[in-house]
């Protein structure tokens, strides 16, 4: 079977979308099928060894409507059996075209026809022009009602999809992503002592870890805020700050440093900028607390927290969003929702500890709660690790196997 995936980033560009397209690629390809990826010029990648047996083509400078041609010809030259979209839009610089790619690629059945997935990563909307309101989720949502089969990677998504593409005989399902940094013991030569040693951490302190790109959606500011009124406490940003898609992340990077400074924490705050994944482990166990302030809510799409996870962090994070799940009124729907994969949740107390959104003081609870009792701590630790024994790639990659011989790969 050979598959071409889309995707606007791609390692070595920083995203959470290009490193989850990169694992489930290998992990197939180890299944042997033939894995193709098209994705964006990138001056960084000298060259892709590290991807290999994959086919990377790094030759789109934009994804604008002026590409539309070379993506088709691509298509046609490989010949796949499936295209499968990893869709996030400010991975694809909020340009709708990608949103109306499946429209023109000819279906199964049809001469050179060929079966399109789409991985909606989020369901966040382009931004198109100014005051485009319900347009933005239109444009969204034509990408899952023009694909032959959808996935989402969590039920809050997966509800909303399935509203969508209810009636058009379309393949939906939820298929969970996994943590992009498996976890790796620190080097003998560096110590949890010495690396907190290293970051100016003191024994009598608490190190919290911030993981992940800054982006509004994700409450860095309240962590400040939170911060302040800690005391012997500090806070590592780990990774890269601002990622290689969203250009909206270099202004809240600047709002996060400006509230740190007005609160005169420079000398609490560590930041260590991208590193390499075995690096981040290290500084995961070198931390204590993982602290995740999710204004949306936490939610299993996010890499981050699956990072959290499979590292056992004791960790504080914001309480899931429920989104109302549509009436199912026929016996296929119900079927169809009987057949969903039964993934952990969150529960407070258990696997995190959950606090509302943009509460400052509910965080500040929840790491003195932590940070003294080590049996809670304890208990948190060894219930994340268990939760993220879930979300293996070797699932995941055989799940979208199995969708892909569905829309009739062979």
């Amino acid at each position: 079977m050979r598959v071409l995936f889309i995707t606007g980033e791609f390692p070595p560009m920083q995203g959470g979308v290009g490193d989850c397209t990169n694992e489930i690629a290998q992990a197939l390809s180890r299944r042997g099928l033939d894995v193709s990826v098209l994705t964006s010029v990138n001056e960084n990648a000298v060259h892709d060894s590290q991807t290999a047996p994959l086919k990377i083509l790094r030759t789109l400078p934009h994804w604008g409507w002026s590409q539309r041609s070379a993506i088709l010809k691509t298509i046609a030259s490989l010949q796949p059996d499936i295209v499968h979209i990893q869709y996030q839009t400010g991975a694809f610089g909020q340009q709708p075209l990608i949103n109306f790619l499946p429209r023109f690629i000819p279906p199964p059945g049809k001469k050179n026809g060929v079966g399109v997935v789409v991985t909606f990563h989020d369901l966040l909307p382009a931004y198109l022009f100014p005051k485009a309101g319900p347009v933005r989720d239109w444009v969204t949502f034509q990408l899952a009602r023009g694909a032959d089969a959808v996935i989402a990677t969590n039920e809050a998504d997966y509800a909303r999809l399935r509203a969508q593409v209810r009636g058009l005989g379309k393949w939906l399902t939820l298929i969970p992503i996994g943590s992009n940094i498996t976890p790796s013991a620190i080097p003998p030569q560096i110590t949890r002592e010495k690396l907190r040693e290293r970051l100016g951490v003191r024994e009598d302190e608490t190190l919290l870890v911030y993981f992940g790109f800054l982006n509004e959606s994700k409450g860095a500011e309240t962590l400040i805020r939170a911060l302040y009124d800690l005391p012997k406490t500090k806070l590592l940003f780990l990774g890269g700050q601002t990622g290689a898609s969203d250009a909206t992340n270099v202004a809240y990077l600047n709002q996060v440093k400006e509230a740190i400074r007005a609160r005169h924490l420079e000398a609490r705050v560590i930041w260590t900028d991208y590193l390499p994944a075995e690096a981040v482990s290290a500084h995961f166990y070198a931390s204590d607390i993982c602290v995740l302030p999710y204004r949306d809510g936490a939610s299993f799409r996010r890499g981050s927290i699956m990072a959290a996870l499979a590292h056992g962090m004791p960790i504080v994070t914001t309480l899931p969003q429920v989104s109302p799940e549509p009436e199912l009124k026929t016996r296929a729907e119900k079927m169809d929702a009987a057949r969903l994969p039964k993934l952990p949740v969150l529960r407070d107390g258990e696997n995190a500890l959950l606090v509302p959104p943009d509460d400052a003081s509910a965080i500040i609870i929840a790491v003195t709660r932590i940070a003294t009792s080590p049996g809670l701590a304890a208990q948190l630790s060894g219930n994340a690790r268990l939760t993220a024994r879930a979300f293996s790639w070797d699932k995941i990659a055989d799940d979208h196997a199995a969708l892909y011989a569905k829309l009739g790969g062979t």
